[in-house]
């Protein structure tokens, strides 16, 4: 037992290590790069660069005060440790922002700016989505629309960033836009290269002795049903395997039900190149025992 609080105590720490080294990362970022030339990141941040630029509020503390009532319609939804992983990483993100904001700029150059700047936001921000956190309130939506609807949750975030770089041509001039809307791009695409998809779906094989009791918690936190297949290992002896489908935003969640029922289980993710059929996701998600019976 205390073997097993260790090692949940370890991989919060890292975890939480993780969250803070890639929100640094992201806020150097913006701060030194995208900030001096008036390009914008999408989302929550954007708004705030472009209030920043308008009334010359600090924009560590715009960012906390955006992202509040994103964090508040998530709370009851997104479950508590994203939500405190969320809380911490937007934090710390906040904090490098203002600490960042009295270095001199990195280049004036705009390609450059776009360039690296995309470049190392979007490492920094894959790192705090890799250890289950989240910069920006727009993802916590966006997350929520996916649970609820399926609705993908980089075509949401596309959606919220075409509305804000459209406000910022009207407001800066349609080249800043054109050029926030690039470095967007950029972003994703080393988003991708860290965190392995934007939205691309995942399927985990889990090979363990405690099949029930991991399906039916994998049921109820992240509401994905579970094909349960009996499987024999060479050594090991009969087995029983789990196969699931589910998102990249999931994958660290399910580790961790995994570790905290069987941490000597098998688990095996690969990507999903496309899905046939509408059996995915459980969307009336059962809170207890006598609900899952029945």
């Amino acid at each position: 037992m205390n073997s097993i609080l260790s090692n949940k105590t370890v991989r919060s720490i890292v975890d939480f290590l993780g969250i803070a080294l890639g929100a640094l990362t992201a806020a150097f970022a913006i701060e030194e790069f995208l900030v001096p030339c008036t390009i914008l990141d999408g989302g929550v941040v954007g708004i705030a660069i472009m209030i920043n630029n308008l009334s010359g509020i600090p924009l560590g503390i715009l960012t906390v005060v955006l992202n509040i009532p994103f964090l508040f319609i998530g709370s009851r939804k997104m479950g508590r440790m994203f939500i405190v992983k969320s809380v911490f990483g937007m934090s710390v993100f906040s904090v490098f922002l203002e600490l960042f904001s009295s270095f001199a700029s990195a280049t004036d150059e705009y390609l450059l700016a776009v360039s690296f700047g995309g470049v190392i936001l979007g490492a920094g921000v894959g790192v705090v989505i890799r250890f289950g956190g989240c910069l920006d309130g727009t993802e916590t939506v966006a997350i929520m629309l996916n649970k609820k609807f399926r609705f993908p949750v980089g075509k949401s975030v596309l959606i919220f960033n075409i509305m804000i770089f459209s406000a910022a041509g009207f407001l800066f001039g349609f080249d800043r836009a054109m050029y926030s809307l690039l470095t967007y791009f950029i972003t994703s695409k080393v988003l991708d290269l860290v965190e392995n998809g934007m939205e691309q779906a995942k399927a985990a094989m889990i090979i363990t002795n405690d099949a029930k009791e991991i399906s039916d918690k994998i049921y109820r936190n992240l509401g994905r049903t579970v094909t349960i297949m009996e499987g024999e290992g060479l050594v090991s002896g009969k087995k029983v395997v789990l196969y699931c489908v589910l998102t990249r935003f999931e994958i660290h969640e399910l580790r961790n039900i995994i570790n905290s029922i069987d941490s000597s289980a098998f688990i095996a993710v690969s990507d999903v190149s496309e899905i046939i059929g509408n059996h995915i996701k459980q969307v009336n998600i059962p809170k207890s025992d006598e609900e899952l019976e029945e």
